[in-house]
């Protein structure tokens, strides 16, 4: 099996959620948005590859807002249209964060800013604590989206909406692939200034980042294993 990881900037690495897939055989591909070269003028153009070639789609975050198209519209609208012909086709998507939110926004849900933005280790409210467990998982968005109809919201926070799941796709809002190098790399192009203007110590964040970065490793493949037997179907029960 195949699946493709869509990086949407140059510091996404697939940490946790990339090693989990690997684990259980699928040969990974990547597909890079916007490159470091163009990190300061986002708004590209970019082919996004064929989706028949694999059997399951993993859009990450991004420091955009998926809701912003005069930023980045000329790969965000054509990123929506294709991921609304991939579930329309059956393809199971595994959306994190911005690609939870391109996920909602596809499928008839709206994104928007939210009142308050969430970043560092958050405990959700989750019905289904078998798919998505309580955490605490890594935040880092201002932004929120309203559930797509035919979608069953199974997590939230009082901040915002943190998981739905429809047909054979799961959107979450929280960053399962996030360990201490990612948050590093997060920090080094723009998310240090961001956690500040939070209120919050960047060093902090990124040393309980590492203390905590085992357990936060086994709560991913909990909820990558959940998603590819309970929700894609690729996967036998145990």
């Amino acid at each position: 099996m195949r699946v493709l990881f869509i990086q949407h900037d140059h510091v996404s690495p697939l940490g946790p959620v990339g090693e989990r897939f690997a684990h259980h055989g699928f040969a990974i591909d990547t597909h890079l948005v916007v490159a470091e070269s163009d990190f300061a003028a986002p708004n590209i153009e970019t082919a996004f590859p064929a989706v028949a070639d694999y059997d399951v789609l993993v859009p990450l975050g991004a420091p955009w807002g998926a809701w912003d198209d005069a930023c980045i519209g000329r790969w965000l609208l054509p990123e929506i249209a294709w991921l609304r012909a991939a579930v329309d086709s059956g393809m199971p998507v595994l959306g994190i964060c911005f690609g939870g939110q391109l996920l909602a926004r596809a499928l008839g849900g709206s994104v928007a800013p939210a009142p308050r933005g969430e970043i560092g280790w958050t405990s959700v409210w989750s019905d289904d604590p078998t798919l998505v467990g309580e955490g605490p998982w890594f935040q880092f968005h201002y932004d929120r989206w309203t559930v797509p109809p035919g979608a069953v919201e199974i997590a939230r926070t009082p901040a915002a909406s943190q998981a739905f799941v429809v047909g054979r796709s799961l959107a979450v809002q929280f960053h399962p692939e996030l360990d201490a190098a990612g948050l590093q790399g997060w920090l080094d192009w723009g998310g240090a200034s961001k956690v500040q203007e939070n209120g919050d110590d960047p060093a902090i964040m990124l040393a309980q980042t590492r203390a905590v970065e085992a357990a936060a490793r086994e709560r991913t493949f909990a909820l990558v294993d959940a998603f590819l037997t309970d929700v894609a179907g690729l996967l036998p029960r145990a």
